[in-house]
């Protein structure tokens, strides 16, 4: 009878045991660990970040309620090494220590929609860049000065700008700079492969990059993008007489004051090779990302005698 009675209590404690080790198993894995609502469901992975960063990230953001059983599966599926994979990750509410796991280690990684407008200076578009990507503005900045670098790609740092077609576009978060660049480098061939813009460019025997500088000036002429072509024929008459193009914007540019709200003796008469007062033709390079419509309407010009215009007070 004894024997029995030890039987079974060593039976009972067996699956008490048993049941308590697939309950934690069950908890461990496949019990909700992250929260059932989240403010922001994105996580930024750092490249070159330890499995312990990336764990205090997660929790800092409140985006897992238990790191313990978090580091558990993590482990046991080979998640923690010493270089975590890097990246953007969107994660859902709710899920489970499993699915967050895998979606770390070898799901989709979340883009980020990057938008580019007509900055000013190469500056400006590193500092924009670097708000939406991983490198920061400094990165960005030794490349786009590393003259070898840009003479390799068929630039200088005074037509660097003109490389960048404004759009928004989707990138990985952690994109490096050579990539980024990379990226630009096939958004322009591809633009420029587009409507005839190679050839409507070589018919008015102008490079890719002098079409973008005239229209960086007809951008900082107007946001009238009805009012362009008709702005830009005024610039390319100029031009073929070896007329200065007397654009103020350019005068704007070369002093930097871009805050002016008129344009004074002060910046007319500012010596550089951008004030196209003093110097005739076009300057060294764009005075700013030029919009499409701006590239456009240059390449597509309207054809008239006019060698003037006036802008009215509403600009």
């Amino acid at each position: 009878m004894n024997f029995w009675k030890l039987t079974g209590l060593g039976l009972l404690l067996i699956l008490l045991i048993a049941g308590w080790v697939l309950y934690d198993r069950y908890r461990a894995y496949l019990a909700p660990n992250v929260p059932g609502q989240l403010d922001d469901p994105y996580v930024e992975i750092p490249t070159g970040s330890t499995f312990e960063e990336v764990l205090a990230l997660l929790s800092d953001r409140g985006l897992i309620v238990d790191t313990t059983s978090f580091r558990t599966v993590a482990k046991r599926l080979q998640y923690a090494r010493p270089n975590m994979r890097a990246g953007r990750f969107q994660i859902q509410p709710g899920w489970n220590n499993l699915k967050l796991v895998r979606h770390l280690r070898g799901g989709p990684q979340a883009t980020v929609p990057l938008v580019l407008t007509t900055e000013r200076l190469p500056e400006e578009v590193a500092r924009k860049v670097s708000r939406f990507i991983e490198p920061d503005s400094a990165d960005f900045m030794a490349l786009f000065t590393d003259e070898a670098y840009l003479q390799q790609i068929g630039y200088r740092q005074e037509t660097l700008l003109s490389l960048f077609i404004p759009n928004t576009y989707d990138f990985y978060w952690n994109t490096s700079v050579q990539d980024f660049m990379e990226r630009m480098q096939q958004e322009h061939e591809r633009f420029w492969g587009k409507d005839n813009r190679r050839d409507k460019a070589a018919a008015r025997k102008l490079s890719l990059a002098e079409v973008y500088t005239l229209a960086s000036i007809v951008e900082k002429e107007t946001n009238a993008n009805i009012e362009k072509r008709r702005i830009a024929g005024v610039y390319l008459n100029r031009l073929a007489i070896g007329m200065p193009l007397q654009a103020d914007p350019t005068c704007v540019f070369a002093t930097r004051d871009f805050d002016t709200p008129r344009v004074t003796d002060y910046h007319l008469k500012f010596d550089s090779p951008y004030n196209t007062y003093l110097y005739r033709g076009l300057p060294p390079g764009p005075i700013a990302m030029a919009s499409i419509a701006s590239i456009d309407a240059v390449l597509n010009a309207e054809a008239h005698d006019y060698l003037y215009f006036c802008a009215v007070g509403d600009g």
